[in-house]
């Protein structure tokens, strides 16, 4: 059997957390998902979701990670005593296949777009630049190159690899995404960008919650990578004096501040340009962001800086989604890291491919496919805390959390009965859509409650009987 790696240090392990939550779903997402649902209602819809279900949600995987000390499949059979626990990490397994497919084709075209920057290749015509290396074999490649630079870095480990460049890697994402920001608000005509994005509108909140909600709530899960079995890895390396309540907080709030100055770097610019960044879904960034670059001073100094923070925040997201699969196979099977990096990348390279041949399939897949992965594998973990574990769960959560200890049973509270609610609420306004059945906000709220005293009842059964 392969032996584990573990983090160096636990600052290593907030880093490399902070890192996965802290890539694209911030810089790349974020913005058009803002701008294209109200700006400041998104805004304040989805800093309460992070709030009341995010942050909860990150520390229910963290406790299921450092309890059961596998990756999801073996974690999750051992915790639960079942083959169904096999099923739910497998499960979460393919969620990260998933998403890492996706996430690597706009990797590649964040990497191509770094690398020509400092020409303004893409400033003359924007919109006919992306359309034109957006899909094809161009992409493809830009694709392959990508996962080759993630799953080179996976390869060498935790503690030498993704640690090592996890504390290289954030830092230097947050000081240009700060001096980025601070060079945006010298820029004229951004104050309109500032009102929209920070300016809270009631009317519109009131009018849009149903529609805001469900985007909202997916990208609250996207950016803190919850759901997805990512976290659970991570956690499984560190020890018992890390407090798991402390390192929660630390990681939510380092990843919204983030998102956030992300948002202020890019939704003011767009603005200051006359472009409206809700246009455009996955291509808004790069092409939006263009016209802005072009029209300004040192454009292209500002594009590369952009741009290569950019890439640096999608490295170390794509690093934790491949580290989920590559160590479920060293622990799983005992395969060498590096032959199961190998193995796992090659397979990515072949979805990857598919993804960057057609648009239309890799919009549904990077939306509303991987919300709803998302929003089932956190309902798993809750249901497994909160009505399984309970005890070992609060146990696991006192375990080097000195006084914020006292805060266990509310936690459990939240995640065994308000947190399922949430999560069955948003899942079924995006099943809905889905299917074109349209329900009032009353109904949505009344099925979800349903449903969890269901699903309740159904656990209560099988685990009792």
């Amino acid at each position: 059997m392969a032996t584990r790696d573990t983090w160096v240090s636990n600052l290593g392990f907030v880093l490399a957390a902070v890192g996965s939550a802290a890539g694209l779903g911030n810089i790349w997402r974020f913005p058009w998902l803002t701008a294209g649902n109200g700006g400041s209602a998104f805004l304040a819809v989805y800093l309460a979701i992070v709030v009341s279900v995010g942050v909860p949600g990150l520390l229910a995987e963290f406790v299921l990670g450092r309890r059961g000390r596998q990756t999801p499949m073996g974690a999750l059979r051992s915790l639960t005593g079942s083959r169904w626990g096999s099923v739910l990490g497998a499960f979460n397994v393919l969620t990260t296949l998933l998403i890492l497919s996706f996430y690597s084709v706009v990797g590649g075209w964040i990497l191509r777009y770094t690398l020509v920057s400092p020409t303004g290749a893409y400033f003359a015509q924007p919109q006919q630049y992306f359309g034109a290396i957006g899909y094809g074999f161009e992409a493809v490649g830009f694709h392959l190159l990508f996962l080759g630079i993630v799953a080179g870095i996976v390869f060498f480990g935790v503690n030498r690899g993704i640690e090592r460049v996890s504390k290289v890697m954030l830092p230097a994402v947050v000081v240009l995404l700060v001096g980025l920001a601070a060079w945006t608000a010298t820029q004229p005509g951004t104050a309109a960008g500032y009102a929209f994005y920070l300016g809270f509108d009631g009317e519109y909140l009131f009018a849009n919650f149903a529609s805001v909600l469900g985007p909202a709530a997916g990208q609250a899960l996207f950016t803190l990578s919850v759901g997805a079995g990512t976290m659970l890895t991570y956690a499984s390396y560190i020890d018992e004096d890390s407090s798991l309540p402390r390192d929660t907080i630390v990681i939510a709030v380092s990843n919204t501040f983030i998102g956030v100055l992300a948002g202020l770097v890019v939704i003011p610019l767009l603005f200051s340009q006359g472009v409206d960044p809700g246009q455009g879904g996955p291509g808004a960034l790069f092409v939006g962001l263009a016209a802005a670059f072009e029209s300004l001073p040192g454009g292209r100094v500002v594009a590369t800086a952009f741009f290569a923070a950019v890439l640096m925040a999608a490295v170390t997201s794509a690093i934790s989604l491949l580290e989920t699969p590559v160590a479920t196979l060293v622990d799983a099977v005992g395969m060498p890291r590096r032959r199961a990096t190998l193995l796992i990348s090659g397979v990515l390279a072949l979805t990857g491919t598919g993804l960057s041949l057609s648009a239309p399939i890799f919009q549904f897949v990077s939306g509303t496919v991987a919300d709803l992965m998302l929003s089932v594998g956190l309902f798993a973990f809750l249901v497994i805390v909160g009505w399984m574990l309970r005890e070992d769960a609060i146990a696991e959560f006192r375990a080097g959390a000195g006084r914020m200890g006292v805060l266990a049973p509310s936690w459990l509270f939240t995640v065994s009965w308000l947190l399922p609610v949430v999560v069955l609420f948003s899942l079924s306004s995006t099943l809905g859509s889905l299917v074109g059945v349209s329900l009032d906000l009353g109904s949505r709220v009344a099925v979800a409650v349903v449903l969890t005293f269901v699903c309740r009842a159904v656990v209560a059964v099988a685990v009792d009987g």
